[in-house]
């Protein structure tokens, strides 16, 4: 095996996503190994890895299978380092940047729900140091 490819252990560890939750994404077309071993291993390198954070990232916000799956497909065919089309490119990159306005939207709302929360722990915390002692 490679120096430069992991198995999905090691994957597993370095994401912090399950062994079951990678199979998921490469069923859903998601991630694909870059490899396999001669026994038959998934075998992944650093730029798979890149993928899974993305997607790992993507998952706390809302964000579907399928609007994964459209965040990738436009990454990667800006990255592919083909001469594209000045309309294409630009239309790529419009879409990436709904994503970012949909990924600061749903950060805006998870920072309300955060302070929310911390409001009613204090709330607690102050109840609990006005019960008295028995």
């Amino acid at each position: 095996m490679s120096s430069e490819h992991m198995q999905i252990g090691e994957v597993a560890t370095r994401t912090e996503l399950s062994l079951r939750t990678i199979r998921h994404y490469e069923d859903t077309g998601l991630v694909t190994p870059s490899a396999r071993s001669q026994g038959g291993f998934r075998l992944y390198t650093e730029s798979d890895v890149a993928r899974l954070m993305v997607i790992r990232r993507m998952k706390p916000l809302g964000f579907s299978l399928d609007e994964m799956r459209g965040l990738l497909e436009a990454t990667d065919r800006l990255d592919s380092g083909e001469e594209l089309p000045e309309a294409e490119r630009e239309a790529l990159l419009d879409r990436v940047r709904g994503y970012e306005r949909a990924a600061a939207e749903q950060t805006e709302k998870i920072r309300v729900q955060l302070a929310r929360a911390e409001e009613f722990a204090a709330a607690l915390r102050e109840r609990l140091t006005r019960v008295p002692a028995p």
